[in-house]
């Protein structure tokens, strides 16, 4: 298995028809969060289906595939370390996390963030220094993205507390991809830890931007979602 068969399956499973919707969705148009990335139409599952089917790639023609302008290309790539990870022992875990944050870069629409930061800079610093997260945290669009998304492994470990800090920080992003992230990871301390959400949300929530509101009491019920709303907690 080879890049050049890899990139004739994707071409094989590729509709124009689909990355036209892609395209317009993943917002790829001139001066918007994504300008220039190409699709080729694949399905998540098709993707993850190649990834299986490649997963065997060396590191140095993974190097070539996560460089890819092919965005479904990309995400192949990172669905092969993801793969990876999860059965890796802990000195290859650490050479999985250095190829990713070195090609980070190409981490750089918010699907190839959410299906891979967590499972990657989330499992190896689970128990290590949070440091990096905060300084991605003053990066660029999809670095702030990658911080807080990061964070989903720790929540899931019943552990909050560099989710709620990164959140603080993130309190005045400008971005709404951000927001939507942030109130994500918010909600999902809240199915877990109910008090300790309303903890923070009682003492930021009405200065944080709407749509992280929205997105972090989307499964309260519907008088306290109001309740916050309007401001009345």
């Amino acid at each position: 298995m080879n890049i050049p068969e890899l990139k004739k399956t994707v071409k094989k499973y590729s509709s124009l028809e689909k990355a036209n919707v892609l395209q317009r969705f993943f917002k790829t148009g001139k001066g918007e969060y994504a300008e220039g990335d190409i699709f080729a139409g694949l399905t998540v599952p098709t993707s993850r289906k190649i990834a299986r089917q490649f997963k065997n790639l060396s590191y140095s023609e993974l190097s070539k595939l996560i460089k890819s302008k092919i965005h479904e290309e990309r995400l192949i790539a990172l669905f092969i370390i993801v793969g990876r990870m999860k059965k890796a022992a802990v000195k290859d875990k650490e050479k999985i996390y250095k190829f990713y944050i070195k090609n980070l870069r190409y981490v750089n629409n918010w699907d190839l963030v959410d299906l891979s930061a967590e499972k990657i800079i989330g499992e190896y610093l689970l128990d290590k220094d949070k440091k990096l997260l905060f300084e991605l945290a003053k990066g660029k669009l999809w670095e702030r993205r990658i911080a807080i998304m990061s964070t989903f492994n720790f929540i899931k470990k019943n552990d909050y507390k560099t989710t709620l800090k990164l959140c603080k920080f993130l309190l005045n992003d400008k971005e709404d991809l951000i927001h939507k992230a942030t109130g994500w990871m918010l909600r999902e301390i809240g199915n877990r830890d109910l008090k300790t959400e309303e903890d923070f949300l009682k003492q930021y929530y009405k200065t944080m931007p709407r749509t992280m509101l929205r997105y972090s009491i989307e499964k309260f019920t519907e008088k306290k979602r109001k309740a916050y709303l309007l401001g009345k907690i």
